[in-house]
């Protein structure tokens, strides 16, 4: 799903409401954290790689996709987007490529999203890349979030790729879906050996951050909060 400055190009050109439904630039594309992927992609042993927020896989998934092409482990890259529009550039794009399963749908329920108040509070209480927007555009984006997932055909896409590939857990994970739905995938995600966040300073990955900095599984490997919204790297101990 879009980022915050995504969400901000869909709005000034008249897209609709929330831009899920708008074809965006890559935004991880020739920076530090592209680099860091592809490096991870190519050299990490691992069977199955699982993407957040894949767009329509012109930026990470191509990362990614380039990667695995060199892995000698020959990994699966699982790649979800709610946005159908996106969805579906995604799919034409890497329908040739067997190492890429793409899938239409939600990370997390609709009910898993933070409520207005709580996403309020966030905002007061932290200074983030959020605070240059208003707190009623945010809350706009949240409801706009609430909204599309509610709709998604498959609510609970985590899980239902975990089912479909026979998968335990994923061997590395980028969480870049949705502004509001980090958290809760970090939940089903925790204990991959490879844990990647975008947008560390935003709601997004704020939290998670913190909680993976904390937490005695992980090491942090590598951050930078001058790209785009920061990201970080993070490695089961």
């Amino acid at each position: 799903m879009a980022s915050l400055r995504s969400f901000l190009r869909a709005l000034r050109s008249g897209q609709k409401a929330s831009g899920i439904e708008s074809i965006i630039p890559p935004e991880i594309k020739n920076d530090g954290f592209y680099a860091a992927i592809l490096e991870l992609a190519s050299t990490v042993e691992a069977r199955h790689i699982l993407e957040i927020g894949s767009s329509s896989g012109q930026g990470s998934t191509d990362a990614f996709a380039r990667g695995i092409a060199l892995n000698p482990a020959r990994p699966q890259l699982h790649c979800m987007e709610i946005s159908k529009t996106r969805f579906a550039a995604l799919r034409d794009h890497y329908a040739g490529n067997p190492q890429v399963k793409v899938y239409n749908a939600s990370s997390v329920p609709a009910e898993e999203l933070p409520s207005a108040e709580e996403v309020a509070a966030f905002y007061r209480a932290h200074t983030t890349k959020l605070n240059e927007y208003p707190l009623e555009q945010v809350l706009a984006w949240l409801e706009a979030d609430r909204a599309y997932m509610s709709g998604s055909a498959i609510p609970d896409g985590i899980r239902h790729i975990q089912s479909q590939a026979g998968v335990g857990q994923f061997d590395l994970v980028l969480i870049d879906g949705s502004e509001f739905t980090g958290e809760p995938e970090l939940e089903r995600v925790h204990g991959a050996a490879w844990i990647l966040l975008d947008d560390v300073n935003a709601h997004k990955n704020f939290r998670n951050y913190r909680r993976l900095r904390e937490d005695p599984a992980y090491r942090l490997v590598r951050e930078d909060w001058q790209v785009r919204n920061g990201f970080a790297i993070f490695q089961r101990v």
